[in-house]
């Protein structure tokens, strides 16, 4: 998992609450067991039209943001059920961190593990940033993971929370099993005092 330490890219907007898994991922698509492939089908009843072209008026289809790393979505994103498919799906996509005024337990730490950064902001900056963002669609946001802010479009700066452990996994670019092995020396000199 590559290290999160500072990103800066436009955005994808997607103003819609309570965006669940299955909308996240289909369902149709959870038979894979590994990551590859995942961001083809992430959004894909929105993404495409029925005779699967890309829906041009879909948010992650404006050809202008392909290559956008952050996603701003409405409240309570990742409702729904627990699929890990889900953070595998919107990485798959090219997708860093995703901002919304809150996240669904479940998708949140599953988020964290995957090496994506579930930014929680404050309903004031959200709707700052949609204003901003539709004035200037090519704005540019700025997360430094270490410092945990968040850098607007005119250069202020807003905290955001995160739970220590999943922030120092992040920033190593390790998830927990990697974490763990990564004392695998002291691990090894206990084990031969035993």
């Amino acid at each position: 998992m590559p290290k999160f330490t500072t990103l800066t890219s436009t955005v994808f907007v997607l103003p819609i609450d309570h965006i669940d898994t299955d909308q996240i991922i289909p369902a149709r698509f959870l038979k894979a067991t590994d990551k590859s492939g995942m961001g083809e089908a992430l959004f894909s009843d929105w993404r495409y039209l029925a005779d699967g072209s890309p829906n041009p008026a879909f948010a992650l289809n404006q050809a202008d943001l392909q290559g956008s790393e952050i996603l701003l979505a409405g409240d309570n994103f990742g409702c729904g059920s627990s699929r890990e498919h889900a953070p595998w799906a919107l990485t798959g996509f090219g997708l860093r961190a995703v901002l919304s005024t809150s996240f669904a337990d479940i998708f949140r730490n599953n988020a964290l593990k995957n090496g994506l950064l579930p930014v929680v902001i404050q309903p004031e900056t959200y709707h700052r940033l949609l204003e901003w963002l539709k004035e200037d669609p090519q704005a540019r946001l700025t997360i430094h993971l270490e410092e945990q802010a968040l850098i607007l479009p005119d250069g202020s700066a807003v905290a955001f929370p995160i739970d220590p452990f999943a922030r120092a996994c992040l920033l190593q670019g390790v998830d927990e099993l990697g974490y763990l092995l990564s004392f695998s020396e002291q691990i090894a000199a206990y084990e031969s005092r035993k």
